[in-house]
Formats: C-alpha cells, sequence, structure tokens
C-alpha cells in the first residue's frame, strides 16, 4: 500500500519559522489546482498501480481552498489511483480558516483526519512566531471540528519558543490533555536560514532560541504524554491507542508514496524525485504535459542510512533481519559495532532483534543516527 502527498503551497501570511514552499499571493490558485488535478493524471503509473491507504493535503494551507477544489482533486485521485475503503484522507487547517460550515462541509465530503495547527495556546507565542490566529480561535476550532463529528483530529504545538515559559509549556499540555485529542505533533523551534526569524535573532531584534529550554521542554512533553496514557511513537509523535497517522508512518517505514504539487517528493522504493519550488514554473511545465522535477537513484549507502535516520526515530526502531536481509556483511558489521557503544551506555535497548532507543536516547536521537550512518 502507498500513499499520496498533495502540498497546497498558498498561506494567508508568512510564520517566521517557516521554510516549506508556499506563496501568500493567491491569484494562481486556480491555474495551480487545475495543474494539481493534470499532475495526478501524468503521474498515475508512479506507484505501479498499487492501491492508496492515505492521502494527505499538506502546505501551506490546504484549508484556503474551497470544497469545490478540494473535492475536484480528491475526484481525481479516485479516477486515477485504485483507493483503499478506509482510506486515511487527512486535510491540513489553520483554526482561522475554518468555520463550522466548512467543517460540515469537510465532514461531508472523504476527509476523515483533520491536522489543525495550533502551536501554541498562548497569544505571546503565537504573535512571536507570526501565526494568524489566537488562542481562542485555537480553542473553538478544536471543539467546532469535534462538534461536527469529525474526532480523528491531531494538533501541533511547538516549544523551546523563547517566550514560553516552563509554566507556560506545561499550560499547553494540560489544554491538549483537556480538549481530549487522539494525537500531538510536538516540535522543537529551529531556527531555519533564509527564514524570518533567522534575520530577526541575526540583527538582534528576537532573542537566539535556547537548546536548553528545549531538552527541558521535550522532557516535559515525554512524561506528560507518559502520564496520559500517549504512545511515543516516533520522536515528535504521540497518540492514543490506534490513532498513529498512517501517512507519516509509511514515510517512517519506507512505503511509496507520489509527491504532488510544487516542492513536493516522491518515493518508489529505489528513486526520490522532487518538484520545483516555484509556482509559476510548475504550472508552466504542468500546462505542457511536464513535470518539472529532479531525482535521484539511492546508493546502496544512502538507502541503508535513511533506514537507520527514520527506523530509529521510531517504536518500532531497527530491525536488525531487515539489515542482514537487505545490506551486505559490511553493513550489518557496521551496525552491530557503532551500536554497542549506545548499548552500552544505555542510549540504545535491543529488543527482539529490534534497536530502540531508550528515553535517555531519545534526547539525542539526532547524533545518534550520526553516528551510526555508514560512509562510503
Amino acid at each position: 500500500m502507498a500513499g499520496i502527498y498533495i502540498h497546497i503551497p498558498f498561506c494567508k501570511q508568512a510564520c517566521n519559522y517557516c521554510d516549506f514552499h508556499f506563496s501568500t499571493t493567491l491569484n494562481k490558485k486556480s491555474a495551480l489546482v487545475e495543474c494539481l488535478i493534470k499532475e495526478i493524471e501524468l503521474r498515475k503509473d508512479y506507484l505501479d498501480n498499487e492501491s492508496i491507504s492515505t492521502i494527505y493535503f499538506g502546505g501551506g494551507t490546504p484549508s484556503l481552498l474551497s470544497q469545490t477544489e478540494l473535492d475536484s482533486i480528491l475526484n481525481s485521485v479516485h479516477k486515477n489511483f485504485q483507493i483503499d475503503d478506509n482510506a486515511e484522507i487527512t486535510m491540513e487547517v489553520n483554526p482561522d480558516d475554518i468555520s463550522i460550515s466548512k467543517l460540515e462541509e469537510f465532514k461531508k465530503s472523504s476527509i476523515n483526519r483533520l491536522s489543525i495547527g495550533i502551536q501554541s495556546f498562548h497569544d505571546i507565542d503565537l504573535q512571536y512566531m507570526n501565526r494568524a490566529h489566537t488562542s481562542n480561535e485555537a480553542i473553538v476550532a478544536i471543539r467546532n471540528a469535534k462538534q461536527v463529528g469529525l474526532e480523528n483530529i491531531t494538533i501541533d504545538l511547538i516549544y523551546g519558543v523563547p517566550t514560553l515559559s516552563d509554566e507556560a509549556w506545561n499550560h499547553n499540555l494540560l489544554t491538549f490533555a483537556s480538549l481530549d485529542i487522539p494525537h500531538l505533533s510536538a516540535y522543537c523551534l529551529t531556527v531555519e536560514s533564509n527564514t524570518p526569524l533567522a534575520s530577526l535573532i541575526s540583527k538582534g531584534k528576537s532573542d537566539p532560541v535556547s537548546d536548553k529550554k528545549g531538552k527541558t521542554h521535550f522532557e516535559m512533553l515525554m512524561n506528560f504524554m507518559d502520564e496520559n496514557s500517549y504512545t511515543q511513537y516516533e520522536i515528535s509523535n504521540f497518540c492514543k491507542t490506534n490513532h498513529e497517522s498512517k501517512h507519516n508512518s509509511s514515510y517512517w517505514k519506507n512505503k511509496k508514496y507520489l509527491g504532488i504539487g510544487p516542492s513536493a517528493h516522491s518515493y518508489n522504493g529505489n528513486s526520490r524525485e522532487w518538484n520545483v519550488s516555484n509556482n509559476v514554473k510548475y504550472i508552466n511545465a504542468i500546462s505542457r504535459g511536464k513535470v518539472n522535477n529532479e531525482s535521484e537513484i539511492l546508493t546502496v549507502t544512502e538507502a541503508f542510512n535513511e533506514y537507520i535516520l527514520t527506523s530509529l526515530r521510531t517504536i518500532w526502531g531497527v530491525n536488525l533481519i531487515h539489515i542482514q536481509k537487505h545490506f551486505d556483511k559490511e553493513y550489518v558489521d557496521h551496525l552491530t559495532k557503532e551500536a554497542d557503544i549506545f548499548i552500552r551506555s544505555g542510549e540504545i535497548l535491543t529488543e527482539n532483534n529490534t534497536l530502540i532507543l531508550s528515553r535517555k536516547g531519545k534526547m539525542m536521537a539526532d547524533s545518534i543516527s550520526s553516528e551510526l550512518f555508514k560512509l562510503d
């Protein structure tokens, strides 16, 4: 089974920390929707007739599209691919975009999961991040979604924000729990180059992001979610039983996926492709019946390293039988040698021929992964 990701590159305003591809100008929205539909048709053979188990509208802000536009895209997907009866269909939304009437339209369509970009329940943090909504709008949006029967909800929260105290972060988590939401994605604020936030910090107009604060908030997060019976099935993702994100889990489990839209990435098991990150260039190419993208065939070493990076972040871990089956002995020997250092230090646990990060190891997941990488 495979997945389809559809990138909607429009936002009402730019969050100052975001480095995803988007535009705050909507004058090409109709043309781009037409091209999304056409790209779906052009790439219908990319997944080798595998059935589709997940569809994910990301961005950008997909909730800026009308229901007619969303339905036309979904109709094209159904026309060109075999969609599982119980497919997970996720829509990313912002609190300020979803009225009761819009939520009711989602409910009537095949959309069955919402990802709501909350980021914080404190206005001071939302202003710092230049978000378009208020804390009150965030709570109202969640309650309205549940009111119309859209219960399968995840929200995003960001920690490590300079304006976010430990007490305020704990309040965010308490608010999340009080709203009885089955899934949470929580990320530490990072300063990406070429973003407004990076510029503000470099000019001394914003406090720098503190690694120490980020680590403290991450520990608080893990403790809180464990105490409230949420499973940390990936470093940044927590859920109640049977509420994992099927779409994102497919990335971590090395499943195939097709990315539609400007800047979208695709993977067919052997190679990766990524579309041009420019709306005009994307539209011009698709209008001529071509896909403006680049591709690369993964080397054995790249495939090994990618498996380590994605798998070690999850509750399913790095399966040693998989390594032995798909990679030569030199890779097995390398992993055994390098992992032993972290096993002895208690940062990696071994269970059923699987390497899994301990609580201590989760605090330094990226650095551990990099130490396990094989270099050519």
